[in-house]
């Protein structure tokens, strides 16, 4: 049968939690007479380049330049400019390495680890995501390993200043990231945090999607969405149509996926993967019923997919996730659903390497590189942490630690989608979760009972703060992990 890749954006921003704790320690600390400002300091890095400071409350907050080579294994061949930033709260505090695996949050922001050691927070812009692109950009140099020694010179140019405990964390591809850092750099982080991240170890057989579609949530709530789904592939040419009229009137354009209709099929085929990503259970049955107006059928696959984000305008900044999708990372992939047979026009479309500009070489896809990945952390991680989101596509492939694997665990947030979080999970392994992030961040010792929950469990050693701390997948366009 034809497989239908449905890709679904999850750009993983920062980790919020909803839970409340006592702060371990209170302002940003200032420089002593005498020694330099923690920004000097920075900036006596070779390579490092002040972009602006902004100001935030109990912190400092840069955004930085760092020159890195374009070529790690050739390192005279060239350099590029990397945007990091950095949250500093004390040279005395550990520090948590967060990146989305895509763009650089330029303002000030926690993710969940960060709060939960009352840490220093340094986040990496991805190599090749604009404008952390060389140029002109060399995609062969585009890589798991090349993006993980991006990290390594990171933590080995800061570690001299935050020489205490580290931890490396990521969502979504941002989990795959801090994952495929430990990986090639396992003495660089104390510990590492990877939330809902994929581990699609094998693009040949996916069967582990096409048992998830058939199982999660109640077959009532999946008869709606796949009637909704069946009934706008039935009303293809009056959507399509309004498809088209919308983007010529917006300036947008289909040059990736050739046509409104091809683009439209990749749309309405995401329809479900995106509502179990983004939606809560609970309130599939407030969908639309199948003989609802066109209208109303068109407005709510837009509310849950984004027409928006199949045009060229919206595709084109993730050219690089595509990239990697189609020469690395992988991808899933699914059987045609029954209710769907007969209905689709275009089976190769949904190739990752359709999204990725013709002018770009692509090499072939690494069968080895995931399959490598997975291996070691089965076999030879230790100090990993990976939290699922029971109700999140993106989880039908997890990683999955072995006997050797030390102290690391997996756990699922019991019915949450792609924002899964240590805050989600049930309650004892939210304790398990933070007292492993607080031994590998070196201030367990820190959790004193004014610190701990109600239940004695460790807690979170900053309280939350609604400004700082930001739910860890903001809703954006679909099409990416």
């Amino acid at each position: 049968m034809r497989a239908a890749l449905r890709w679904v954006l999850a750009l993983a921003v920062l980790i919020g939690t909803a839970s409340t704790g006592t702060a371990s320690a209170g302002a940003v600390t200032t420089a002593e007479p005498g020694v330099p400002d923690i920004k000097e300091r920075i900036l006596d890095i070779d390579g490092m380049r002040l972009i602006e400071e902004k100001p935030v409350s109990g912190y400092r907050f840069f955004v930085l330049g760092f020159q890195q080579p374009v070529d790690h294994r050739r390192p005279w061949k060239g350099t590029f400019e990397q945007r990091i930033s950095l949250l500093h709260k004390s040279e005395d505090r550990p520090t948590v390495f967060f990146t989305s695996g895509y763009g650089l949050n330029t303002n000030p922001a926690r993710s969940e680890p960060t709060r939960i050691a009352d840490a220093n927070q340094v986040s990496m812009e991805y190599r090749f995501f604009t404008p952390s692109r060389p140029e002109p950009a060399d995609w062969s140099k585009l890589d798991i390993w090349q993006a993980a020694t991006d990290q390594h010179r990171i933590h080995t140019a800061l570690d001299d200043i935050y020489d205490r405990n580290w931890i490396s964390t990521g969502g979504s591809k941002g989990g795959m990231t801090a994952t495929y850092y430990r990986r090639f750099y396992p003495q660089d982080m104390d510990g590492t945090v990877a939330y809902v991240a994929p581990n699609n170890t094998n693009v040949r057989n996916n069967t582990a999607y096409d048992r998830f579609f058939r199982n999660v949530a109640t077959e009532e709530c999946r008869e709606r969405l796949n009637g909704i789904q069946r009934e706008a592939f039935l009303r293809r040419d009056e959507m399509v149509d309004r498809y088209e009229k919308w983007a010529q009137d917006g300036g947008y354009t289909f040059e990736l996926y050739e046509t409104p209709d091809r683009a439209f099929e990749v749309v309405v085929l995401d329809f479900v993967w995106a509502y179990f990503q983004y939606q809560d259970e609970a309130d599939c049955l407030d969908a639309p019923a199948a003989d609802a107006t066109t209208d109303e059928l068109y407005d709510y696959i837009d509310q849950i997919s984004g027409f928006a984000f199949y045009t060229d305008q919206g595709m084109l900044p993730y050219t690089p996730y595509y990239y990697q999708a189609a020469t690395e990372l992988g991808y899933p992939t699914l059987r045609t659903p029954s209710h769907l047979r007969g209905l689709l026009r275009y089976p190769d479309v949904y190739h990752p390497s359709n999204a990725v500009p013709d002018d770009i070489p692509m090499p072939r896809f690494d069968r080895h590189a995931m399959k490598d990945i997975d291996r070691w952390v089965r076999w030879r991680s230790s100090e990993m942490l990976f939290v699922n989101g029971e109700n999140d596509p993106w989880g039908a492939e997890p990683f999955r630690v072995g006997p050797r694997a030390e102290d690391s665990f997996v756990f699922t947030a019991p019915g949450a989608n792609h924002g899964a979080n240590i805050a989600a999970l049930t309650e004892d392994e939210r304790a398990a979760a933070t007292d492993a992030v607080l031994r590998w961040a070196g201030v367990a010792d820190e959790s004193r009972p004014s610190a701990r929950s109600a239940g004695g469990d460790a807690a979170p050693l900053a309280p939350y703060d609604a400004k700082l701390d930001r739910p860890m997948v903001e809703r954006t366009p679909i099409g990416l992990p």
